[in-house]
């Protein structure tokens, strides 16, 4: 019964993982896109002196570029989980950055 336990717990882990790499990475970028889509502005409106311009969001666009360096953040710092692995060592979050270090 201890072994089941073990592999639930396994398995659990690799959910929330699939979970957050496979949909959560995904799904903030393609909210990084929406923003900066949003940030771009409307289609051209008429204004009260007759000039026509879109009419920009910069809010839009700083919310876009932190979502992707989000993105940008996780895909390194899966590369340095696997890179780290292949040398026999590990990533650690001991510090507020992360860290290559011995088993």
């Amino acid at each position: 019964m201890h072994n089941l336990g073990f592999a639930l717990e396994g398995a659990w882990k690799v959910l929330l993982a699939g979970l957050l790499l496979g949909a959560g990475l995904p799904t903030l970028f393609a909210l990084g896109v929406r923003s900066l889509a949003y940030g771009a502005g409307r289609d051209a409106e008429v204004h009260a002196s007759g000039v026509t311009g879109p009419t920009t969001r910069p809010i839009g666009t700083v919310v876009g570029y932190a979502l992707f360096a989000i993105v940008v953040l996780g895909v390194l710092l899966g590369i340095g989980f696997i890179v780290a692995g292949g040398f026999g060592k590990t990533l650690s979050f001991e510090h507020i950055y992360p860290a290559i270090v011995d088993k």
